[in-house]
């Protein structure tokens, strides 16, 4: 069931103009609507990218679908939408995304910046790493984005990781993949990668994840958000399975980049590469695909 947004409090910074919103639940929530800027399946790609990175025990946000009536809407001053070449739009009514608020009613300290010595104080700083396997596995084409939040009485950030709507190259859902795509913005935040292990244990979750898993994240996306058409979404949950084989290659070539992200890494290092995953066809996902 979905959460229903009694209150809209203030738009976001970003191209995709989400609005901070009152949950019934008495949560806030970052709220991308379906006609937002960037394309509708962006609402999919954060759902599904947010799931797959909470599933492997990384740091992100709550997610969930969040219903804003026409009501809402037409009794709320300025809700709505700036498009391309001046024109502007009401939001759309219905079923949109939402992750909570980092930080909640009762914040202590958010930034979306770290000076660079503070960087190394950043309580999952390793993190980094595996976030960086979920955005190659996902290939995502914008740069990663994340808040550092520090409750009250607390000298250390915690990163939480966000804004996953560029995963599967935004509207695409195809996967060019390139070196520099999906990593953050300051190589500091690797500068203590020293080899495979230093992506564990998300590496390993991603590679062993169980086909179950996706299909369940898969069917919890509104079909609204894809236009309703379930075969586009089972083919993008195919690839993704047999992309579970490839993250390793990806992350070696932006190791090998010449951004030189992971000074630390030990080349002369042996590590035992799992081989080539089964067919897709093979778990059985064909036609599992229920709504």
């Amino acid at each position: 069931m979905a959460v229903l947004a009694v209150q809209a409090i203030r738009r976001m910074r970003g191209g995709a103009q989400s609005q901070l919103m009152l949950g019934a639940d008495g949560k806030l929530w970052v709220v991308k609507f379906q006609n937002n800027p960037q394309h509708l399946r962006v609402l999919a790609n954060e759902l599904i990218a947010t799931r797959l990175a909470e599933a492997v025990g990384l740091t992100v946000p709550l997610t969930d679908v969040v219903e804003v009536t026409e009501w809402l809407i037409a009794n709320t001053p300025d809700l709505g939408v700036e498009m391309p070449r001046g024109l502007s739009q009401r939001y759309s009514p219905g079923l949109q995304f939402g992750s909570q608020f980092v930080g909640g009613l009762m914040p202590g300290q958010v930034v979306d910046y770290l000076p660079e010595a503070q960087l190394d104080e950043v309580r999952n700083l390793a993190e980094f790493a595996g976030m960086l396997a979920i955005d190659k596995w996902t290939g995502n084409c914008n740069g990663r984005q994340a808040v550092f939040e520090r409750k009250p009485r607390e000298r250390k950030y915690r990163a939480t990781f966000i804004d996953q709507g560029f995963c599967f190259n935004a509207g695409e859902w195809t996967f060019p993949d390139a070196p520099l795509r999906g990593i953050y913005a300051r190589n500091k935040v690797y500068a203590r990668v020293t080899g495979w292990p230093s992506f564990e244990p998300w590496l390993s979750r991603i590679e062993t994840m169980d086909a179950s898993t996706l299909w369940r994240i898969a069917e919890a996306v509104p079909p609204a958000w894809y236009g309703g058409d379930t075969t586009q979404i089972e083919r993008l949950m195919e690839q993704m399975l047999v992309r579970r084989g490839r993250v390793r290659e990806l992350i070696a070539s932006f190791r090998d980049s010449d951004r030189d992200p992971f000074p630390l890494w030990n080349r002369n290092q042996v590590i035992a590469v799992p081989g080539q995953f089964p067919d897709p066809a093979k778990f059985g996902v064909a036609g599992k695909f229920v709504m």
